[in-house]
């Protein structure tokens, strides 16, 4: 079993990150491997619209983004992280999300289990509308969507940082992606029995 977390934050070390980091900490102490994968420093290209992956199931443009696809198809998890940009996911995390047609032939993210970070500038900075575009990526694939696990169970871990580093001091942002990776690693355990 494997979970992977992507950070699609510009950060290398942001909150996002950070955030990612704790949920995978908590699946790996469930016994999952894990990897974590940062999107920042890397070459991402947005997608073209020119078909070609539906022909040929790969994306023309080289770049980045194709060892990324590699890794999400045979993960058994996925956890996808970003900060808030005007309500949604950053440009990094979006190219990824579109440029991830060729796996959508034969849907080959089906029944991995996702789950979604979000950090903001404020407790109410845009986290919920984030994840759920996030949340959206995950069910057009045939995904299985979790959200955090309880005590705090809503729509998966919800930071609040503005600077590096702020994060860290979040209790409720920790908790909630500790959560989070408790949730994603027991349905996959459920899964896999």
């Amino acid at each position: 079993m494997k979970v992977i977390g992507i950070s699609g934050s510009p950060r290398p070390d942001g909150n996002t990150s950070l955030l990612v980091r704790e949920s995978l900490n908590a699946i790996a102490e469930e016994g999952i491997e894990t990897e974590f994968i940062s999107l920042a420093g890397k070459e991402l290209n947005p997608c073209l619209g020119c078909n070609i992956c539906k022909e040929t199931g790969y994306c023309q443009i080289i770049d980045d983004i194709e060892p990324i696809l590699e890794k999400m198809k045979e993960a058994d998890g996925i956890i996808l992280g970003s900060p808030v940009y005007f309500g949604g996911v950053s440009a990094q995390l979006k190219m990824l999300m579109d440029r991830s047609r060729p796996l959508r032939i034969g849907f080959q993210l089906r029944n991995k289990v996702g789950g979604a970070i979000a950090v903001g500038a404020s407790r109410n900075g845009g986290q919920e509308t984030t994840i759920q575009q996030i949340h959206n990526f995950f069910l057009i694939h045939s995904m299985i969507v979790v959200g955090d696990n309880d005590p705090t169970a809503h729509y998966g871990g919800t930071g609040v940082g503005k600077s590096p580093g702020d994060c860290e001091k979040d209790e409720i942002g920790l908790e909630t992606a500790r959560n989070l990776g408790k949730k994603v690693a027991e349905v996959i355990k459920l899964i896999k029995k």
